[in-house]
């Protein structure tokens, strides 16, 4: 707590000062055009290793970065709430689904889920079971990875299919206004890599990427 409350006060006096105006517009409401799902992992920073200001991003975060597929029986899914509002009342063009390396969720899903002896963690893990038996078809995963970090690549995309049964995506995918995304956060090598629907590979996202490939990243995926 204490590390807490140091950095709210360096905010207060070094930060804040500088970005007055940043923080003026945003008591007006919020804009971003990206809905980034990710893992409540404390090793994840999408602000850090993305570089975005606050209003940039709005962001999912739950165990295992899971979207359940849609159940228009459900009524309690606050992953489902946050994606119809976010596709209703913001300016949503782009969705990222972001994976990580050493994720404790795909550790637990490859050990088997049915040793967990926490229960609401069983349960919403289910949701990532289909990603074991989910053929790595259509992905050229890398061999030097280990098997954990492979499926947590496999869950990214798994999880993207997952998005695409929901309606609101649906319609808007079919309308060509949003965009999926599949990314994977190597938390060693402080990488971000987007999978790329023409090479089936994760690709590494740095300065040395060609025009063409970068095209075909910001373009998302194909249904």
């Amino acid at each position: 707590m204490k590390k807490l409350i140091d950095g709210i006060i360096d905010f207060r006096k070094n930060s804040f000062p500088s970005r007055k105006e940043i923080f003026k517009r945003m008591s007006l409401g919020q804009t971003p055009d990206v809905l980034f799902v990710t893992c409540s992992d404390s090793r994840v920073a999408p602000n850090w290793f993305a570089s975005t200001d606050p209003g940039d991003l709005f962001v999912i975060r739950n165990v295992g970065n899971l979207v359940p597929k849609f159940d228009s029986s459900a009524n309690e899914s606050s992953v489902a709430a946050a994606i119809e509002f976010s596709i209703t009342n913001l300016s949503i063009t782009d969705i990222i689904v972001c994976g990580h390396s050493e994720c404790g969720a795909m550790l637990a899903l490859q050990a088997g889920v049915e040793k967990l002896p926490l229960t609401n963690l069983k349960h919403w893990l289910a949701h990532a079971e289909p990603s074991k038996v989910f053929a790595s078809h259509g992905i050229d995963l890398d061999k030097n990875l280990a098997p954990h970090n492979q499926l947590s690549q496999i869950n990214v995309i798994k999880q993207i299919r997952h998005l695409e049964t929901h309606p609101l995506i649906a319609e808007r995918l079919a309308a060509k206004t949003l965009r999926l995304h599949a990314w994977w956060f190597s938390i060693i090598e402080g990488a971000v890599y987007s999978f790329d629907a023409e090479t089936h590979r994760f690709t590494l996202i740095d300065e040395n990427l060609n025009e063409e490939t970068v095209k075909r990243l910001r373009m998302g995926l194909p249904k």
